[in-house]
């Protein structure tokens, strides 16, 4: 009798101990993880689209290919195009796919948009800089909803080094990672502990500086330039997702001028375009086209353009998707445009508040 009495008392300061552990275990954990504000912005991409999915007639997959070169609401005021941009840096093949796979849990667009760039890196460990790779991977996956994608994703990214560290449950877990933050916290994990700002419009990252291209860009020539058996594995997915969900696949190579798109490359992407009937689009070829000026429409001398480069490749890519995808013109559905009224509202304020700080700038 007095041992069940003991257990009635002992069990629920047990139950509460956990739960105290637990809660103080998530508050560190978020106040040690990045927070991707002003500092790697680029990390708190994916997460935003979990609050402004829905409707979009187009959604835009890849690396810095996608989300610093596409502007959703250029697309939307010049042609009504509804879209998102799903991109990440140094985003890989096989997580373009998986991303891909887990937006059909949220909607169904129309078209989905394939940046190729990627597919000069064949594998975890042989991207171009594998100093910054689990750094890549973090901004990549910190911010993505858990799901079986994420697992899959996870654990076919993680370098050779990540593996034999902590493993994927670092990313379950990722005080396991972070926790030797503690000390070395700044401002800005404390003022975004609990809620951050959008750093995206619609997955846009928005650049106005301007830094004029003045190097003539070029690579010595590679050993090999075939596409890796992963990277053709995971186009091969793509294509079959695409054509179960009654999706067009299309893929783009943007007009960013390093790492340089070898010819070798572009023979293999359009060789595989026509086998699989994709629609492919190479804008480095088209740029008299669209009026690119590389003296004043990029902010890092020809490695992404900046906003005005963005609107104008926009523009052009716009009207390639209207002509070649079905879409509709929504400027007359009347509550989708009070929808994208208030994002381009919000657009056109961060571009003129980062004018005027650009402006500051140059003044000071």
């Amino acid at each position: 009798m007095e041992k069940k009495t003991s257990l009635k008392k002992v069990i629920p300061v047990i139950l509460v101990t956990v739960i105290v552990v637990t809660a103080v275990l998530a508050f560190v954990q978020k106040l040690v993880m990045p927070k991707y504000q002003t500092s790697s912005p680029e990390g708190s991409m994916i997460e935003e689209y979990y609050d402004e999915y829905g409707e979009n007639d187009v959604i835009f997959f890849g690396d810095c290919e996608v989300y610093e070169v596409f502007s959703p609401v250029t697309l939307w005021e010049e042609y009504g195009i509804t879209s998102y941009v799903r991109g990440t840096a140094q985003q890989l093949v096989w997580m373009s796919y998986y991303y891909m796979e887990e937006t059909l849990k949220y909607e169904k667009p129309k078209v989905m948009v394939f940046a190729v760039n990627s597919l000069m890196y064949g594998s975890p460990d042989g991207t171009k800089d594998d100093r910054n790779r689990e750094a890549y991977n973090r901004m990549s996956f910190d911010g993505m909803r858990w799901s079986a994608q994420k697992w899959r994703s996870i654990n076919v990214s993680m370098t050779t080094e990540e593996r034999e560290k902590s493993g994927v449950w670092s990313y379950v877990f990722p005080i396991l990672r972070f926790h030797d933050r503690i000390l070395e916290l700044t401002g800005e994990d404390i003022e975004y502990l609990f809620k951050k700002e959008k750093v995206t419009d619609r997955g846009y990252l928005m650049q106005v500086s301007v830094e004029p291209m003045t190097a003539d860009y070029s690579a010595p020539p590679l050993v090999d330039y075939t596409f890796s058996d992963l990277c053709i594995e995971y186009l091969d997915r793509m294509v079959s997702l695409c054509a179960e969900n009654d999706i067009r696949l299309v893929f783009v190579k943007s007009p960013t001028k390093y790492p340089v798109w070898y010819d070798e490359y572009e023979e293999q992407i359009e060789e595989y375009t026509k086998d699989n009937d994709i629609l492919y689009i190479n804008l480095l070829e088209c740029e008299e086209d669209y009026g690119i000026n590389w003296q004043t429409d990029t902010y890092d001398a020809g490695l992404h353009p900046n906003v005005y480069g963005v609107e104008k490749i926009s523009g052009y890519f716009g009207r390639f998707l209207m002509d070649n995808c079905d879409l509709e013109d929504h400027r007359k559905d009347g509550e989708l445009s009070d929808t994208w009224e208030d994002i381009c509202e919000a657009y056109h304020a961060r571009k003129a508040a980062l004018e005027e700080r650009e402006a500051q700038k140059e003044n000071n």
